[in-house]
């Protein structure tokens, strides 16, 4: 019985084989300007993007200087600028406390604080704000 399925697998996989080899046999023979003309088509188009990448670099960015007016004015502790980094790059609460090895409650006193120093309602706009104020890169 194995014997059989073995046989009748290795027929069907010498058949398909057969159909592919004629199909590209048909395709290279009607169609051969074509592919010549693709092939070289995505050679330029893969020389084009190296060429761009490596051509158009990006100038390095300008050093980022923190607001320290703006941080004493608000009142805004060294504590609370490490949260409010931690926020600004996407962490919740519970990974922000266990970074900075405190209670999650901590951390929400924390955001509470700089809501109200920041004067906004969500994280959002407490770290849009913090940009704009030069609080964060």
């Amino acid at each position: 019985m194995i014997r059989t399925v073995v046989l009748y697998a290795l027929a069907l996989a010498a058949g398909a084989f057969a159909l592919q080899w004629l199909q590209y046999n048909y395709l290279v023979r009607t169609f051969p300007f074509e592919i010549y003309i693709a092939l070289i088509a995505i050679a330029f188009a893969g020389l084009g993007v190296w060429a761009g990448l490596r051509l158009a670099r990006r100038p390095p960015s300008a050093t980022f200087e923190k607001n320290t007016a703006a941080l004493a004015s608000l009142g805004i502790t060294l504590r609370e600028q490490e949260v409010l980094a931690l926020l600004a790059a996407g962490k919740s609460n519970k990974e922000i406390a266990q970074k900075l090895g405190v209670s999650p409650n901590t951390i929400k006193t924390q955001i509470a604080s700089l809501y109200q120093k920041l004067e906004v309602q969500r994280r959002t706009q407490a770290v849009q704000k913090a940009r704009e104020l030069a609080l964060i890169p």
